[in-house]
């Protein structure tokens, strides 16, 4: 079980606390924990799952914030970490965004939801739709009214209708003057290059989004043309998981608004959409460069918002770097980063220039690692269809809409 949870701020300042048990966790692990990400070199670095000498601590990180979980027994480790992302959603869902200035605003409500979220180290509720029947979300009303009559709890008096129906994570009698569902397929490609051009490893991890705004109690079949490709799959708790282990078909009945329905993964991948392609070359204590950036593939969408960024070794002392396409920028620490967009039709993109190196070395020996950023709209890259969508329970014809986004996750090409 989680005794308690620390949320920390980008420069790993205790922002919050909250402590579910009898045993009281010491800010010091706080401390420990702060000092083994720097050590790593950054939040990315470091394990979701940590051994301490007193705590097992589990973190995940959202917006620059790292939500940390301190347990001194064992307790099952994606129980722990699914948990944590709940705790961000409904933070997020709650908030707008995850921010430190709009967590400390509104400190009275997070420590509410995290009352009701957990109790006593187990999970207890955590359905976004429940959890604003009992705590109002903040908005300007309820900080007047706050204001007004001296109170600062948003806890509501009466007992949420949905603790006692079937299908706890839709609000009873929902009903809406517009009906629509709307089905995004979001995907993240993660992808390692070597330093020769080979691919060393391409997989993709995907969600299914559905924002849905039905009346009624609707009850939802959603098919994949190709479902035989998913591996990993994770769902939310609405989905009846017979339909999908004997047809590979999700049924359910949605929550009201925006929620993820699964994820998946889908391994193998054999290309990339765009190419990095470095050179390096060093004598006499200076190092050119040269990058080539171009289309593997036609995806049969464009491509937009194309970066790269590489940090510089420690050796290089200054820089003369130059692009054909985009804007070059090396930043204070040493990151050089170059935006793109949108590869044009005419030309290929490079960036080319010199790199001049301490006093006393003649040439480069640590190369840096190029990680390429970009995004494609109305394209999985995966290649997962949706074949169709059955609204059962409905006395309307409501809207149905699909879209599909792929992104780059953590795609890197060794130089």
């Amino acid at each position: 079980m989680l005794q308690c949870i620390f949320l920390l701020s980008d420069s790993g300042e205790v922002m919050l606390e909250k402590q579910w048990t009898g045993h009281q966790v010491d800010r010091s692990i706080c401390s420990w924990f702060w000092g083994h990400v720097l050590s790593q070199g950054g939040s990315s670095k470091v394990p979701p799952v940590i051994a301490s000498p007193t705590h097992y601590l589990f973190q995940i990180v959202r917006e620059g914030i790292t939500f940390l979980g301190c347990s001194q027994v064992e307790m099952p480790p994606l129980m722990a970490l699914d948990f944590l992302g709940r705790v961000a959603d409904v933070l997020s869902d709650y908030l707008g965004s995850l921010d430190e200035d709009l967590i400390k605003d509104n400190f009275v409500i997070v420590y509410e939801l995290l009352d009701e979220l957990m109790d006593n180290g187990f999970p207890l509720t955590t359905e976004p739709n429940i959890l604003k029947e009992m705590i109002a979300p903040p908005n300007l009303v309820n900080k007047v009214l706050n204001a007004v009559t001296g109170t600062s709890s948003s806890m509501s008096n009466t007992l949420p209708s949905a603790t006692a129906s079937t299908v706890p994570w839709r609000t009873s009698n929902t009903k809406h003057a517009n009906n629509e569902v709307y089905v995004d397929l979001v995907e993240q490609l993660d992808a390692t290059v070597s330093r020769d051009g080979h691919l060393v490893n391409c997989e993709i991890y995907g969600e299914v989004q559905v924002n849905s705004h039905l009346s009624g109690l609707p009850d939802l079949t959603l098919s994949f043309a190709n479902p035989s490709i998913l591996n990993d799959v994770r769902f939310h708790p609405c989905v009846r998981f017979r339909p999908w282990e004997s047809h590979q078909i999700l049924s359910f009945v949605p929550p009201d608004g925006q929620f993820k329905l699964m994820s998946y993964r889908v391994a193998n991948l054999k290309n990339t959409p765009i190419y990095v392609k470095p050179q390096f070359s060093s004598d006499a204590g200076t190092c050119r460069v040269h990058v080539l950036v171009g289309m593997r593939c036609d995806p049969g969408k464009q491509i937009d918002s194309i970066t790269v960024e590489f940090q510089l070794p420690s050796c290089v002392v200054s820089t003369d770097l130059t692009s054909n396409h985009g804007m070059v920028n090396v930043l204070a620490d040493k990151v050089c980063s170059w935006s793109i967009g949108r590869i044009p039709k005419d030309k290929g993109p490079s960036l080319s220039g010199t790199l001049r190196l301490a006093a006393g070395l003649e040439r480069m020996h640590v190369f840096p690692t190029f990680v390429v950023g970009f995004k494609i709209m109305g394209v999985a890259l995966s290649g997962l269809q949706i074949d169709k969508l059955d609204l059962l329970n409905l006395p309307y014809r409501p809207y149905k809409g699909f879209r599909a986004l792929t992104r780059a996750g953590i795609y890197e090409v060794r130089g």
